[in-house]
């Protein structure tokens, strides 16, 4: 009976899914591949929800908000934690990358690569936008436009305005916030719904990872792959544990509440996946919802701790791999360009091999045909990059709410302790509770 009773809980249910995927991507490789639309279909579900959720929740928590200094305050405090942050996960990777050199001898010659294969990205990185265009790609063509693409920084414009809009509105304003926090009800418990979903979608998008790319190219490319997980777990212990203490809460108690979520990221590749249920588990620690409403969003475009990593570790891997000496000046100028084409990445599609290949760009002595090395193990490590991603970004709300004074932190250490319990069901109840 006990093992029945933990068969409902959808963590252990997720985590029998990944490993099954894993099996049958192992076992049966071209069935294993086939199964990609279960994770795919999986994660268009929940996306389909996520813009609706963070338009109504920020719109409505800045008309709560009373006083708009406030406001402009937090935007400018997150914009900084993640500027330090992410800069510091650039610095990890390329210390790491020359302490370890997980690419020694290697010894790949790059003319028997073929260039093909890191072409397509290359291109996409060389028809990047430059600011200005980045800059007004966040404003959409049309209301609905930024809710039919799904593009969550133009969402979470929209949902500023609007929510400055109904803040200027005064009680009609009022009534406004609260059809959209009803509105919001609806929408989590869709999510609510389809969450029961996601050891499907982690089975699926398993066994497409294992039965696509094999076992092998873990066992060729070891070496980087297990600097670059240990790096990521070094990283979130030690940099985000250390954050974390300083704002008065255990890491680890922290990664047991979000469990759930860490796991349906792992079977998934996707961090988007989990945005809404994170949303929601934050709150539930005592986070402000106007917090949660801008950071989470936010972060997922500009604090990308794992990714960040992965950027300056790979590339130096691939400068190793293929024997080509890089200059202190070098390695510098890397970092600087990496700050800048890491933001934003999460939003496209090969988003690690784009901007991957945008700073590569900046090292003429580096082949770009040398990013075929990294193709079949990158989306072993996108699940990692993705975990990482996770955990920085939850980590952030919380430390910037405490830095607000909008974090409950009596309801933040009752929590933990009393740990996230399980899913479907409190991710309605939280709702209703709002």
């Amino acid at each position: 009976m006990g093992f029945l009773r933990h068969l409902r809980v959808l963590y252990v249910q997720v985590l029998i899914a990944v490993v099954l995927g894993m099996a049958v991507g192992a076992l049966w490789p071209t069935f294993g591949a086939s199964l990609k639309p279960l994770g795919d279909a999986f994660i268009k579900l929940i996306k389909m929800a996520v813009a609706p959720v963070i338009f109504c929740t920020v719109a409505a928590g800045i008309t709560r908000m009373g006083d708009m200094k406030a406001f402009g305050r937090l935007g400018a405090r997150t914009l900084i934690y993640f500027e330090v942050v992410s800069t510091f996960a650039l610095v990890v990777g390329l210390v790491v990358g020359r302490a370890l050199q997980p690419g020694r001898g290697f010894n790949v010659d790059p003319a028997t690569l073929d260039p093909s294969v890191a072409a397509g990205y290359a291109k996409k990185a060389a028809e990047g936008e430059g600011l200005v265009d980045y800059l007004l790609h966040l404003i959409p063509d049309a209301f609905v436009g930024a809710f039919a693409s799904g593009d969550l920084l133009q969402v979470l414009v929209i949902a500023i305005l609007t929510g400055f809009a109904c803040n200027r509105m005064g009680e009609f304003g009022d009534r406004v916030a609260n059809v959209l926090e009803d509105i919001s009800k609806v929408f989590f418990g869709i999510i609510g719904v389809v969450v029961r979903l996601a050891p499907i979608g982690a089975f699926g998008a398993m066994a497409f990872t294992i039965g696509r790319y094999g076992l092998d190219a873990l066992v060729n490319l070891g070496a980087l792959i297990a600097t670059f997980y240990a790096t990521s777990l070094i990283f979130v212990l030690v940099v985000l544990g250390g954050i974390a203490a300083l704002a008065g809460f255990s890491i680890l108690k922290f990664i047991r509440y979000i469990r759930e979520e860490l796991l349906i990221v792992l079977g998934t590749s996707s961090s988007e996946s989990v945005l809404p249920q994170m949303m929601l588990k934050l709150q539930r620690l005592g986070a402000g919802k106007g917090t949660v409403g801008l950071v989470i969003p936010t972060g997922y475009s500009f604090n990308l701790d794992g990714t960040n990593i992965y950027m300056t570790l790979a590339t130096l891997f691939l400068a190793q791999a293929t024997n080509t000496p890089l200059s202190l000046t070098q390695e510098l100028t890397l970092l600087g360009v990496a700050m800048l084409t890491s933001k934003g990445a999460s939003g496209v599609t090969g988003a690690g091999f784009i901007t991957l290949a945008a700073t590569l760009a900046v090292i003429p002595d580096l082949p770009i045909a040398a990013l075929a090395l990294l193709v079949g193990v990158d989306r072993f490590m996108s699940e990692c990059r993705a975990l990482t991603n996770l955990v920085g970004n939850g980590v952030a709300t919380l430390v910037i709410a405490r830095w607000e004074g909008d974090l409950d932190r009596e309801v933040l250490r009752e929590e933990l302790a009393r740990g996230p319990g399980e899913t479907a069901a409190p991710v309605l109840a939280g709702a209703e509770a709002d």
